[in-house]
Parts: structure tokens; C-alpha cells; sequence
């Protein structure tokens, strides 16, 4: 099908008008912060600033993990940061992530805090603090890199391609949702003979591979993510969902699943986590019911 009036690119692009879309309100071809607005900071030795994403999922569940594990610490306050909003273009924000994405991390428990960003360099970062959750052995280990970092260079393609186009964009564009369909199926397909012939992605043991792949195509395998099990017909990758399945079922998962989230059933939202007991008193469904009681 052929349009009538095909897009020319000019010889020079300008931003002269609104992206459009989901987050046409904060997008912009600049970096930097647009506001004044310092960073809180709690007691524990992390300090995370993120969201739910399926990028904010993977950090959360690395330290929920960690703890499941007996590092005291990797406990942590998560702060909440809505991007929707702009949060990660405060002045304190950007100052820990200059990229402007979440999620974020400070590491205070030494003598000059440490930054990290990037979702995979935080995973990495908590693996080798720690010594849990990557092997040691070579081989193991180059397996674990290659997936992460697999991952890494993947979910662009599924959130900001796939995702975009099918979900966010203010029109839809035949091109672009095949383009990106065929390259979201490829990567099930990769990710789907890959556990066919092993429990977890990089052999049989779970790793931060695991935990940086999960939240993303472990949430397309279970029809999480953009609404679009059915379209990309997801039930075929039956390796992707048994390994989605098993994951979803451990408890550090489903605890770090529910930090920053601000979407879903209001007993699977705990905006920020500030201790350990906050999974039990202070999700939404709790603290809106003692909203009514007050």
C-alpha cells in the first residue's frame, strides 16, 4: 500500500513540533536537568531512584534476591521516580544518571558515594559487590555476559520499536509494526531454543542473565506487555513461559516486582520500599483501607 503523500526527510532535522505519543510531553532531543529538584535519601546503604519498568523491575528484583541470599547489605530504599512526569530531569536525578533514564542507584555504604546507571551495569555492579548471582567459573561466566548483554542490545528493539509503534504512536504504521514484529518473534525464537535445551538462560543456574531478560520477555511470553500476547501469538515460545512461569513464582521476584509500581491490582503496588516490612503494610490496598478507616 503506497502513501500518497510519503514523508521527504529534510535536509536538516529540528525539533519544531510535539513527538506525539504516550511521552510526547518529555521528549526532547536535549540532556540536563529542566528543574531544580535534589534527591531524597533514606538509611539504607543503596538508594534507588526508578519505576516499575520492566528496567526498574530487574533492579528490584536483584536486591530482593540479594536479600532472599543473607546480604544485609544490599538493603536498600526505593524511591519513586515518574517519568511521566519529568522526575528524571531533576537536578539530583541527572546528577546520578546523566542519560536521564531510570533506573538509578547510589551505593553510600563507603567513604564517597557511587554512582551507577544503565540496568545491566547496575546488575553487574550488585553481582560482583556481593560475589552472587554470576559464576565464576569462565566458561559459566561468559555464557551469563553474553545473555545479559544480549538482552541489552534486545529490548531496544521490543520496548522502543515494537512497543512504540504498537502501543505509544499516535498513528498506526503498517511498515514499522512488521518491522519490529518480526524482530520481537526472532528474539522469542532465539531466547525459546536456548531454554529448550537449558533451565535457565545461561545453564542451570540462575543468574543475573535471568533476571535482566525476565521482565522483559519473560513478561511478553506471559502477555504483560503492550496487550499484545495475542498478536504475536506468544503461547508458541512454550520454553520462554515455562521459564517465565518458574521465575515468576520465586519469592524475591514477586516481591521485587511490586516496588515503584504504580499500575495493576493496588495489593501489587508498593510505591516505595523503605524496609523489609513494607511488602506487608504499605502497598496500596493497605494504605487505602486505612485511609477509610481514618
Amino acid at each position: 500500500m503506497s502513501d500518497s503523500n510519503p514523508y521527504i526527510p529534510p535536509k536538516v532535522w529540528t525539533h519544531n513540533k510535539p513527538s506525539g505519543g504516550r511521552f510526547a510531553n518529555i521528549n526532547r532531543p536535549v540532556s540536563g536537568a529542566t528543574h531544580e529538584k535534589p534527591l531524597p535519601r533514606g538509611k539504607h546503604p543503596l538508594q534507588l531512584y526508578s519505576l516499575a519498568t520492566p528496567n526498574g523491575v530487574k533492579v528490584t528484583v536483584m536486591l530482593e534476591e540479594l536479600l532472599e541470599l543473607g546480604f544485609t547489605g544490599a538493603e536498600y530504599d526505593a524511591w519513586l521516580i515518574r517519568i511521566n512526569e519529568g522526575d528524571q530531569f531533576g537536578s539530583g536525578f541527572v546528577e546520578v544518571n546523566p542519560n536521564s533514564k531510570i533506573p538509578a542507584l547510589l551505593d553510600v555504604s563507603g567513604s564517597k558515594p557511587v554512582r551507577v546507571f544503565e540496568s545491566g551495569a547496575i546488575l553487574l555492579y550488585l553481582a560482583e559487590k556481593f560475589g552472587a548471582l554470576v559464576p565464576t567459573d569462565p566458561a559459566l561466566r561468559a555464557e551469563c555476559m553474553s545473555w545479559l548483554f544480549w538482552q541489552m542490545g534486545s529490548a531496544p528493539y521490543l520496548g522502543g520499536g515494537f512497543g512504540h509503534f504498537y502501543a505509544y504512536a499516535p498513528e498506526k504504521i503498517e511498515y514499522a509494526i512488521d518491522r519490529f514484529s518480526m524482530e520481537v518473534k526472532r528474539q522469542m525464537d532465539v531466547l525459546n531454543q536456548r531454554l529448550a535445551q537449558n533451565r535457565f538462560v545461561g545453564g542451570d543456574e540462575y543468574t543475573i542473565a535471568d533476571i535482566a531478560i525476565w521482565p522483559w520477555y519473560g513478561g511478553m511470553a506471559k502477555g504483560l506487555l503492550y496487550d499484545a500476547g495475542e498478536f504475536l501469538q506468544v503461547h508458541e515460545y512454550t520454553n520462554v513461559v515455562r521459564w517465565a512461569d518458574e521465575i515468576g513464582k520465586r519469592p524475591a521476584v514477586i516481591r521485587g516486582r511490586k516496588v515503584n509500581r504504580v499500575m495493576g491490582n493496588l495489593d501489587s503496588q508498593l510505591h516505595e520500599r523503605h524496609d523489609a516490612s513494607d511488602f506487608e503494610t504499605r502497598t496500596q490496598d493497605k494504605l487505602q483501607a486505612s485511609e477509610k478507616v481514618d
